[in-house]
This record gives C-alpha cells, sequence and structure tokens, in this order.
C-alpha cells in the first residue's frame, strides 16, 4: 500500500492495524500515536469524539465543528424565529422541546451521537400520544434541523434522514376532495362572508389564511384576477377569477379603501390570533350543518394539545384538493394546475415553461359552477347576431 499502517496493541492483549491514510511518514506517526493512546484510556463517547477532532485537525489544519444536541437545536430555532412566521416558529418550537424532553440527558451529549433509532422512538410516541400527521411533521421538523447540522459540519450524515414517515392507513379519517354535491350543500349551509370564501377556496385553490388575509388592492376587477403572495411560502400568484367568484365580488359593496379586508370578519381573527384555528373551527360549523361532518366533542379531557384530535375526513384544505382533481379530471396539464394551485412544479421547472394566463384562465373556467347561477344575461337571438 502507499499508505503507511498504524499497528496497535488493544487492552486485552489482542493486535490489530489501521490504515493512517497517510503516505507522510510523520503525519502517520502521529496518527498512530492518538489512536494508541486513545485505546490506553478506553474509549468513550468524549473520548471518541475528542480523537476524531484530533485527526481532523491533522488532515484539515482546522479544529472540527461540535455542539451539544441541546445547544444546537436552541441556537437553529432561534434562527427560525426571524426567517418563518409566528405559527411555524410556534410549532418548531413544540417539537424541539418535545424532542429534547424524549432524549433526556442524551440531549447534552455532542450532536454527532444522536441516531436514527432515538429519532424513530421519538416519532413513534407522537404518532401513538396524536397521529400520524402529527409524527410526520415532527420528523420533518427534525430533518431540517439536522440537515442543517450537515450543512454546517457538525455531522458527517443526517440520521433523521434514515428515518421513514409514518403511514396514515390506520387512521379513521384521511382527507379527500369534496364531490360537486356535496359543494353544492356546503355552500347552502354557508352565510355572509363564508361563501365568498368557500367560493375563494375552491376557485383559487388557495389556502384558508391567504384568502382571509385578502384584501382589496388584491383584487384587479378590470383584469378579473387576484394577486397574492403565498403567507406558508411567499410565492407570487397572479390568478383568473372564476365567474362564481366575480359574481360574488359584484354583490359586494366595494371600499375606496385598497388596505380594506374583502373578509372583515375572518381577517380581523386572523390578525387576533395569528392563525386560523378559529377559522377552522367556524368552517367545520359548516360542514356539520350542512350534514357533512360529526361535532365534536366538548368534552374535557384535561390534556389539552397533547390529548388526540378528532379528525375528519372534509376540511377547509380540502377545496384545494378539489380543485386540484376537478383541473385535472376536465383534461387541465399538471403543470398549468401546480402553478395554479402553487405547489413547485416538476414540469416547470424541468422544462422551463411559462404558464400563460389564457392557460390559466381555463384551467380556472374548467371547475364547474356550484353556485347554479348564470353568467351574464343572455342574449335575444335576432337575424342580425346569428349572422354574426
Amino acid at each position: 500500500s502507499q499508505y503507511w499502517f498504524a499497528c496497535i496493541t488493544l487492552p486485552d492483549g489482542r493486535q490489530t492495524q489501521r490504515s493512517t491514510r497517510e503516505t507522510d511518514r510523520k503525519k502517520a506517526l502521529r496518527k498512530a500515536e492518538i489512536f494508541e493512546d486513545a485505546w490506553k484510556r478506553g474509549l468513550n463517547e468524549t473520548q471518541a469524539r475528542r480523537v476524531i477532532s484530533d485527526l481532523y485537525e491533522i488532515i484539515h489544519g482546522e479544529a472540527l465543528n461540535s455542539s451539544k444536541t441541546r445547544d444546537f437545536l436552541n441556537t437553529w430555532l432561534q434562527s427560525k424565529k426571524v426567517e418563518t412566521s409566528p405559527t411555524t416558529y410556534s410549532k418548531y418550537q413544540s417539537v424541539v422541546t418535545q424532542f429534547t424532553e424524549a432524549l433526556g440527558d442524551k440531549a447534552d451529549r455532542d450532536l454527532s451521537f444522536v441516531t436514527s433509532g432515538e429519532i424513530t422512538a421519538f416519532r413513534d410516541s407522537i404518532a401513538e400520544r396524536l397521529s400520524a400527521a402529527s409524527a410526520n411533521l415532527a420528523l420533518k421538523i427534525v430533518r431540517v434541523a439536522f440537515t442543517q447540522a450537515y450543512r454546517e459540519g457538525y455531522i458527517q450524515s443526517s440520521p433523521a434522514s434514515r428515518v421513514k414517515t409514518v403511514s396514515r392507513s390506520g387512521e379513521e379519517a384521511s382527507r379527500r376532495p369534496f364531490t360537486l354535491d356535496e359543494l353544492k350543500i356546503l355552500l347552502q349551509a354557508a352565510k355572509d362572508e363564508w361563501r365568498g370564501i368557500i367560493l375563494f377556496g375552491l376557485y383559487t385553490g388557495q389556502r384558508l389564511k391567504d384568502i382571509a388575509s385578502l384584501t382589496w388592492q388584491n383584487i384587479d376587477l378590470l383584469r378579473q384576477e387576484v394577486k397574492l403572495s403565498t403567507i406558508k411560502t411567499g410565492r407570487r400568484q397572479i390568478i383568473p377569477l372564476a365567474e362564481p367568484v366575480i359574481r360574488f365580488l359584484g354583490e359586494k359593496q366595494f371600499s375606496d379603501d385598497p388596505t380594506a379586508p374583502l373578509f372583515p370578519n375572518a381577517y380581523a381573527g386572523v390578525k387576533k390570533l395569528g392563525d386560523v384555528r378559529s377559522l377552522s373551527g367556524q368552517f367545520h360549523a359548516i360542514l356539520v350543518k350542512a350534514g357533512l361532518a360529526k361535532e365534536r366533542s366538548r368534552a374535557r379531557t384535561g390534556r389539552g394539545h397533547s390529548a388526540p384530535r378528532e379528525s375528519s375526513a372534509l376540511s377547509f384544505h380540502c377545496l384545494r384538493h378539489t380543485a386540484t382533481s376537478l383541473m385535472k379530471n376536465a383534461g387541465i396539464g399538471s403543470a398549468v394546475v401546480q402553478d395554479l394551485i402553487g405547489h413547485e412544479s416538476a414540469a416547470v421547472s424541468a422544462n422551463y415553461t411559462h404558464i400563460g394566463d389564457e392557460s390559466k384562465r381555463i384551467a380556472v373556467q374548467a371547475i364547474p359552477d356550484i353556485t347554479g347561477q348564470t353568467g351574464k344575461p343572455k342574449r335575444k337571438k335576432t337575424a342580425d347576431n346569428k349572422r354574426q
């Protein structure tokens, strides 16, 4: 071999050899001395880390990054405080707290000693206590943190990347799109501004918080478009307005103040609480009124948010799934659908495709009218316009 080997006598008298991966004899001897010293003292986690660090410094000429798990996660969490919305940060904070509590004293070990088994156990504990969706969200957040640790050189690979998500097949209810009949019943059960919120949810495919945050300056009546930047991703969206939405806007009293909210009650709720929990509860009440969901139990468990939540097959987010399904069923291409809904489209990225306004307008109009109304008044046919 071109490399020098270190010949080491173990504490029990056995002899072994390890390649130093060095062609320089002095550097190889230095590594051999580190190996020898480590074996003489007996390896524990701290000493093993020190050995690795010493070898890294010899090879690269700089110290190896190191951090205790608890310290790194707290530092990472602080960076997310300025990078994410308050609601997202709150979720991150909750998961980090639960994960460090699950690790116990091991949270004060070096980050490199966290194993995929420990992360799997944490995932499973969340799934048993709450739901598969909650477990998968917690796993996703842990993955993000450990990916950052890998990028910063604290670990050689992420143990979280080897942990799979939990299957949702065992859960009582899974999300599904609305049927057209259900949409009509839902719209009949909705009153006042909720009728408009539902129409926007179906015909734009946007999230509840984005719709509740709309103001009149987001609406371009001349071009019949809604323009917004999504709160979750910051993606800039320009979406043609479907006829049912245009009719709804025509019934509303236009505000001279461009910053006035389109849906004042929903807007006030989001600004006050910072999230849509209250609005989600109101939408569920509409589902119950329409006979599309069961009323939730109000019995107190004493466990707060740590108790499993009752799941329903239908929620406001299902309008997003419904819009996607209806457009695809009408033959609209995936790239156009994903551009409208706001998902990153693999087709668009791969082909550098620009989705034109006309394509998006055709896609929006492909969603059936659930209001049961006609658009513009029909003109009587005459001999002249027949010839035209």
